[in-house]
């Protein structure tokens, strides 16, 4: 069923005349000829009784009121469409890692509220896996994760890689890997760690790598939160592994400890991850051009706009 071939039935139905509907609607009396009876062929019954003036049929008269709601739904749809194309939408949903939401996206987060007041932007922390995933069932507009190509490597998928760090130690500050100024694997693998709970990339990135050194990761403790990890590693010999951003306020701490690991050191790619369709939406490209403006490294900057 066409949309014209509705408007034209209406357009009969509330002019009485197939001569002045096709006034009407600026086209010649066969065309809405042939549209009345394509949607007679679709429905299987005639809509209107055929004299001097065009009555409506018993099954059109049924048909009226659904051909209303056709065309009020129609024009609601175009005019949200119009309206979302337009940068009037009413709400931004960002997912991200811990870290970024709480250092690297704030300043992201005042400038954008600033250039546009009427939007309401929910920024939700998740681990990587669990921001892809609504992401892709459509409940975040875009998630910023540590990059992971095995779930982002979908043709829909946009992907800004924003910047590299490093993973370092965290300890007691009385623990005895302060001794090393750089720590080998092999005594890292002599203490047991707390670890990022399954589903965050943190924890598959460490077990990577400590396989890839032939050494065992003792995991006693699974955790989801900054601050949980400095309450406990402060406590006594357990340690663990994070990136830099998530390490920058622990050093002015003075009961915690950060050492680099020996080569090969761990990285992490941070990346912004949204969907082509998506940024076509005002709102939500110029939220990525603020993520690259104020987040993004030079370097990656440069590799994005080449």
């Amino acid at each position: 069923m066409r949309l014209e071939n509705v408007k034209a039935f209406l357009a009969v139905a509330e002019t009485g005349s197939f001569q002045k509907a096709a006034k009407q609607r600026s086209v010649t009396q066969s065309t809405i000829s042939r549209q009345i009876q394509n949607l007679e062929d679709s429905l299987g019954t005639p809509l209107f009784h055929r004299s001097s003036t065009a009555k409506l049929t018993v099954a059109g008269d049924c048909f009226l009121a659904h051909a209303r709601r056709i065309d009020r739904e129609w024009a609601v749809a175009m005019e949200e469409i119009s309206d979302l194309m337009g940068g009037q939408q009413t709400e931004l949903c960002v997912a991200g890692i811990q870290s970024v939401c709480a250092y690297q996206l704030p300043p992201v987060l005042q400038r954008f509220c600033k250039e546009f007041p009427q939007i309401q932007l929910r920024l939700t922390a998740l681990g990587s896996d669990r921001a892809l995933k609504v992401l892709r069932d459509g409940l975040v507009d875009m998630a910023i994760v540590q990059n992971n190509r095995l779930l982002t490597s979908t043709a829909e998928m946009v992907i800004d890689v924003l910047y590299e760090e490093p993973i370092q130690v965290l300890m007691s500050a009385d623990h005895p890997l302060t001794q090393f100024e750089i720590i080998p694997w092999s005594q890292l693998a002599r203490y047991s760690q707390v670890v990022f709970k399954d589903g965050y990339g943190m924890q598959r990135l460490v077990q990577e790598q400590f396989r890839l050194q032939g050494e065992s990761l003792h995991a006693a403790l699974e955790l989801n939160t900054l601050e949980a990890f400095r309450g406990i590693v402060r406590q006594g010999d357990l340690i663990t592994l994070l990136p830099q951003s998530a390490l920058q306020e622990f050093d002015a701490d003075d009961s915690l400890a950060v050492r680099p690991t020996e080569e090969p050191v761990i990285a992490r790619e941070v990346a912004l991850v949204t969907t082509q369709d998506r940024l076509e939406i005002p709102p939500i490209a110029r939220f990525r051009a603020l993520v690259h403006q104020m987040i993004a490294t030079p370097q990656m900057v440069e590799r994005l706009s080449a």
